[in-house]
C-alpha cells in the first residue's frame, strides 16, 4: 500500500473535503474502466463487495482502515461508472479479481493488500488463491469457503431458521412496485436489524451516511450462477499470503462455523472473534475491531 504511480491513464475529481472524505478517481485498464474512492495514507489497500456500488460518502467497513492504510474502494464491473460486461460471466469471481489485478498495475503498484466483508471477503479468498504473487496482507471477515451457509439452521437465509419466512415477506415488499418507498426503507432496515447483535443500536450504527447500494445484476449472477456450486475449500489450502479471519460469534448471515472452517483451512493465518456481534463487529464492536486493523497493519 504505497503511494499510487502515474502508470495508467487516470483521471480524478477532487470531493470537497468539508463535506466527504473520499476522492473518486476515473481508472483506464486493459479490462475496461473503473471508479474508485481513495482515502487515508499509507501502504495501498484494495476494498470492494461483490455485488455494492460505493460513492463518495466511502463504506462502513473500509472507513474503518483509513488511519492506517490509503485505501482503494473499488466499484466493480456494472457498479457506478465503472465500465459494463458484454458477458455475464465477466461478473464471476475469478473474472472479477482479474479486474483487480488489471487495476492494481494501473496504478503502479506492485502488489498491495485486500480487505473483504461477506462476499467481499470470499472474493478476497479467491483473490489470494488465483494471484498468490500480488497480495502483502488479506482480511476477511463474515464469510464462507462453501455455499453451505445457506442451508445452516443459525442462518437467516436457511428454510429452516425462524426468521426465514420473515426474510422472505421483507425481500418480496423491497421488490414490489406496489410498496411505498417508506415501507421499502422500513423492509431494508428490518433486514438490517436481523443481522445486528443489537438491533436496538440501529439508529447509533448507521447515523453517518454511507454508501453500498446492492447492484442487482451482480446480485442475481451470485446467487443463480457462482453461488449453487460454490465450493473454494480446496484452492484456499494454498493461500501463503498473511490472513486475518474474522467473525462475529452470533453471525446469522455466514455462520461463525464458516469463518472458523477458513482458519483451519489457511496455514498462514490468525482468527479474531467478536464475541458481541452479528455480522458487522466493524459497526458492533468500533473500538476492537480498529485495534485488529493496527494487527493487521503490522501483519508479517
Amino acid at each position: 500500500m504505497f503511494a499510487p504511480s502515474t502508470t495508467g491513464n487516470i483521471t480524478e475529481r477532487k470531493v470537497d473535503e468539508v463535506e466527504m472524505m473520499w476522492e473518486q478517481k476515473l481508472i483506464q485498464t486493459e479490462r475496461g474502466n473503473f471508479e474508485i474512492f481513495v482515502a487515508g495514507n499509507g501502504e495501498p489497500l484494495c476494498v470492494t463487495h461483490l455485488y455494492s456500488e460505493f460513492n463518495e460518502r466511502g463504506y462502513y467497513f473500509a472507513d474503518m482502515f483509513v488511519d492506517d492504510f490509503k485505501v482503494f474502494l473499488v466499484n466493480l464491473k456494472e457498479s457506478g461508472n465503472s465500465t459494463e460486461v458484454t458477458n455475464e460471466d465477466e461478473l464471476c469471481m475469478s473474472e472479477t479479481c482479474k479486474d483487480l489485478e488489471a487495476i492494481r498495475m494501473a496504478l503502479g503498484f506492485g502488489h498491495w493488500n485486500f480487505a473483504g466483508h461477506s462476499t467481499g471477503g470470499m472474493l478476497g479468498l479467491v483473490y489470494a488463491a488465483n494471484h498468490p504473487n500480488s497480495l502483502e496482507r488479506l482480511i476477511v471477515g463474515g464469510a464462507s469457503a462453501t455455499n453451505a451457509y445457506m442451508e445452516h439452521q443459525e442462518s437467516i437465509y436457511c428454510d429452516q431458521n425462524p426468521g426465514n419466512n420473515r426474510l422472505k415477506e421483507l425481500i418480496c415488499m423491497m421488490k414490489s412496485q406496489d410498496s411505498t418507498k417508506e415501507e421499502r426503507v422500513q423492509a431494508g432496515r428490518e433486514w438490517t436489524e436481523m443481522s445486528l447483535y443489537d438491533p436496538e443500536r440501529f439508529d447509533e450504527y448507521f447515523s453517518k451516511p454511507s454508501s453500498g447500494r446492492v447492484v442487482q445484476k451482480r446480485l442475481d449472477y451470485y446467487s443463480n450462477t457462482e453461488l449453487p456450486t460454490y465450493d473454494i475449500r480446496e484452492s484456499i489450502s494454498d493461500i501463503t499470503t498473511p490472513t486475518i479471519i474474522f467473525c462475529g460469534r452470533y453471525d446469522s448471515q455466514c455462520p461463525f462455523v464458516y469463518s472458523e472452517e477458513i482458519f483451519d483451512l489457511l496455514p498462514n493465518s490468525s482468527f479474531y472473534i467478536f464475541e458481541n456481534s452479528n455480522h458487522s463487529p466493524h459497526l458492533e464492536e468500533r473500538e476492537k475491531f480498529s485495534e485488529m486493523v493496527k494487527d493487521f497493519n503490522q501483519l508479517v
